[in-house]
């Protein structure tokens, strides 16, 4: 594994961003996850975790055209990078190894 392993939330974010495409923006984050994960997810988490994988080089981001509901304000919309792909693969591949042979816990 080349990059540093993703911790488990970006992984989460990153996955969320892969489902959505190009409609990846914060609250859609947030919403996908939520629905995907089953969890909450404080706007704030996310888009610190943004700012740091971009910072990093991992996604990128865009500013979409202002709009009439949002006050006139952009979206900022979120991708991944090759390199963001390549460290979400390598993690999620790590991830699985570490899990293969468990058995799944009882639900409660």
């Amino acid at each position: 594994m080349a990059n540093k392993p993703l911790g488990e939330f970006e992984i989460v974010v990153v996955a969320a961003v892969l489902h959505l495409g190009r409609d990846a923006y914060g609250v859609a984050i947030r919403q996908e996850i939520e629905e995907r994960a089953d969890r909450s997810a404080a706007i704030g988490a996310i888009y610190t975790t943004l700012a740091r994988l971009e910072e990093k080089g991992l996604v990128t981001s865009r500013l979409g055209a202002a709009t009439a509901e949002r006050g006139g304000r952009a979206k900022r919309f979120f991708s991944i990078t090759a390199e963001g792909r390549r460290a979400f693969d390598d993690s999620v591949a790590s991830l699985g190894g570490m899990l293969k042979g468990l058995r799944a816990w009882p639900a409660t």
